[in-house]
């Protein structure tokens, strides 16, 4: 019980500091002349600027927090809980930027707030083994992997609009997914063998390697279509991969039988949260300030940056 509290703290720590984290990067690109955004220069300004190093400390901070979140958790709990850097990003960029937050918004919220605790206490993934085989990650790697790619391949054969930013958002979610298994495999190595066999382990390497590709994937994809394409396949493809790769190669066990029930329901009102803050524009004005996209558009935001 009391480690299981640990990870959820750590799991809401880390969710609320890559919200920070985004949020004051975003402020700090705005202080950045619009003529030098797309230029080298624009890292030189950003350097200038004390907002947008607060930004990083709380990436940092985030990363830090989902390291010890997976140490002392499952997979299929942690993950999930980074919904919640959704809701979390509203109330910090609305703060922010001064941004009026709707009552649509906030019911949305409280939407998934209360169907991610639905669908977590229903659900409830137990046990669980702290390291995977090694042959283990061959079939996880070559399905995920394989996945990702079909993704990527379609969504860039789309043009920009809500599909491309879906495709490419959902592909970003599983290599999130993906780099969170690998580091709570990496993690384990450290506690247990060192820090020797940590840097001489490949999951360490791969973990790296595939955050930074999502990271980029998810820049594309924001700017590949709306808001609405790419949020809700971003944070609902990270927590059910996540769920999926716990469940399979953690052989985590969640409960079945009458609990199905109550954590569809839960999934359900989710969903609904999701989607529906997705369409907001208080959302969208929080995450990309002077976004010209509209409620209920199919239109990409258009912005100087």
């Amino acid at each position: 019980m009391v480690t299981i509290l640990f990870s959820t703290v750590f799991a809401l720590l880390a969710a609320g500091s890559n919200a920070l984290g985004t949020v004051l990067q975003r402020r700090a690109v705005l202080t950045v002349p619009a003529s030098r955004s797309l230029r080298i220069g624009l890292i030189r300004d950003l350097l200038h600027t004390p907002v947008w190093f607060a930004g990083i400390l709380g990436v940092i901070f985030s990363a830090v927090f989902q390291a010890l979140a997976l140490a002392t958790g499952s997979l299929a709990v942690v993950q999930p809980i980074f919904i919640l850097e959704l809701p979390l990003a509203l109330v910090i960029g609305g703060a922010v930027f001064h941004v009026d937050v709707t009552r649509k918004a906030w019911i949305s919220v409280a939407c998934i707030v209360g169907g991610l605790a639905l669908a977590l206490f229903s659900l409830a993934p137990a046990g669980g083994r702290a390291q995977v085989p090694g042959i283990w990650w061959i079939p996880a790697l070559a399905i995920t992997g394989g996945i990702g790619a079909a993704l990527v391949f379609a969504g860039l054969r789309r043009p920009v609009g809500l599909m491309r930013a879906a495709a490419l958002a959902a592909a970003a979610a599983i290599g999130n997914a993906l780099t969170a298994a690998l580091v709570k495999s990496a993690v384990n190595i450290l506690s247990s063998q060192g820090a020797v066999a940590f840097f001489l382990a490949w999951q360490t390497y791969s973990f790296a390697a595939v955050g930074a590709f999502s990271l980029v994937l998810l820049g594309v994809a924001m700017q590949g279509g709306p808001l609405i394409g790419s949020q809700p396949a971003l944070t609902l493809g990270d927590a059910t991969v996540s769920f999926s790769l716990g469940v399979t190669i953690y052989e985590e066990h969640p409960r079945s039988g009458f609990w199905l029930l109550p954590a569809l329901l839960g999934l359900g009102v989710l969903l609904y949260g999701i989607l529906a803050l997705s369409r907001t524009r208080c959302l969208a004005q929080c995450l990309d300030p002077g976004s010209d996209e509209l409620e209920a558009t199919g239109q990409p935001a258009v912005t100087s940056r």
